[in-house]
């Protein structure tokens, strides 16, 4: 019985410390893309870049033995292609949103995802249907959210149309490579070396299609050396290099906990975001739209004490029948984790 316990909470704080990074590296990744874009105005090659910095990282790494990743085949890219055409759109219009809104307008759709995921997930993953205060905390989510909208003061039609295409690839994204992640079988640097490495060569049809390229020869042939002025240069690399670190803890986490779960978790750490984005800013929301922003998170935070608790034991889980939405996900994920060792 103790080995059962001590096995739980060893688990436990196992999958802790992966959503505690992706939360600290989601939080912090939205004010450097934005201050890397506000620099480098190239949304397309900067997200490319991030591709390249992980997808070559993982494979180095692997080379020299630092970390172990699967093969790359392409008989799996095949399998994996649609949800990287997902990924890459959904990091598209992201990266597009930041560039024409501010970061508040970012995190209040960004907010709005977990109602839908809740949704898409017991609509095509069958996962159990929220209990009511989920479902509660999930309304209190989209309240705050139409609050916010309501009264943002720096509404433009570009922005919000990309903010709606960023809602509908988030929310794909979000449940698609979840189910991926239940069903191909790799382990978590497999998927951020498919994961990256596919949306790379995705990359160049995006430039053609949005005429971007045309912008990066004419800068290339009128100040290319602009581009290596140290804050821009800076602010490309560090937005690279937590690109591949919230790869890494995204996947993890992802494995660990329900898509809905994770969703939320990425509206959360949001908090740290909003101080950030008011500290180093002037483009933030009104007073008032600041509190329907943190009325929002605060939905959030109602949602993840409805679905979480302390660690339980297996026994005792099996004989109370007492099953959420979690520890359907996680007893899949061990299924998935058993067949492959972890990095």
């Amino acid at each position: 019985m103790s080995a059962i316990r001590f096995d739980s909470t060893k688990q436990y704080y196992a999958t802790s410390s992966l959503v505690a990074g992706y939360a600290l590296c989601s939080s912090l990744l939205a004010v450097i893309n934005k201050f890397a874009i506000t620099k480098f105005n190239y949304p397309g090659l900067l997200t490319a870049l991030q591709y390249l910095t992980s997808a070559l990282g993982v494979w180095v790494l692997g080379k020299f033995g630092f970390l172990h990743h699967d093969a790359f085949t392409w008989d799996t890219a095949k399998k994996f292609l649609p949800a990287a055409i997902v990924f890459y759109l959904a990091i598209f219009t992201n990266t597009n949103l930041l560039r024409h809104a501010n970061v508040d307008t970012f995190i209040v759709f960004r907010s709005l995802t977990p109602l839908l995921v809740a949704l898409a997930d017991t609509t095509f993953r069958r996962q159990p249907c929220p209990s009511k205060l989920t479902f509660i905390s999930l309304l209190i989510i989209l309240g705050g959210a139409v609050g916010y909208v309501a009264t943002d003061s720096a509404f433009t039609l570009t922005a919000y149309s990309w903010a709606f295409a960023y809602l509908v690839t988030i929310t794909t994204e979000m449940v698609y490579i979840k189910h991926m992640v239940m069903n191909l079988g790799l382990n978590t640097w497999g998927f951020v070396l498919y994961n990256n490495f596919l949306s790379l060569m995705m990359a160049p049809i995006f430039w053609v299609l949005t005429g971007e390229y045309k912008e990066v020869f004419a800068a290339l042939g009128a100040n290319g050396g602009d581009w290596f002025e140290p804050v821009a240069f800076t602010a490309v690399s560090l937005s690279c290099l937590f690109g591949l670190l919230i790869s890494f803890f995204g996947f993890a986490a992802r494995k660990a906990i329900s898509a809905t779960a994770f969703t939320v978790t990425g509206v959360v750490n949001k908090f740290l975001t909003v101080v950030i984005n008011v500290l180093i800013w002037d483009k933030h929301a009104t007073p008032f739209g600041l509190v329907c922003l943190l009325f929002t998170l605060a939905g959030g935070v109602l949602y993840q004490q409805s679905v979480t608790g302390p660690p339980r034991e297996s026994p005792a889980s099996k004989q109370t029948g007492d099953i959420d939405e979690n520890d359907a996900d996680e007893n899949q994920d061990k299924s998935v984790s058993g067949k492959h060792a972890s990095v």
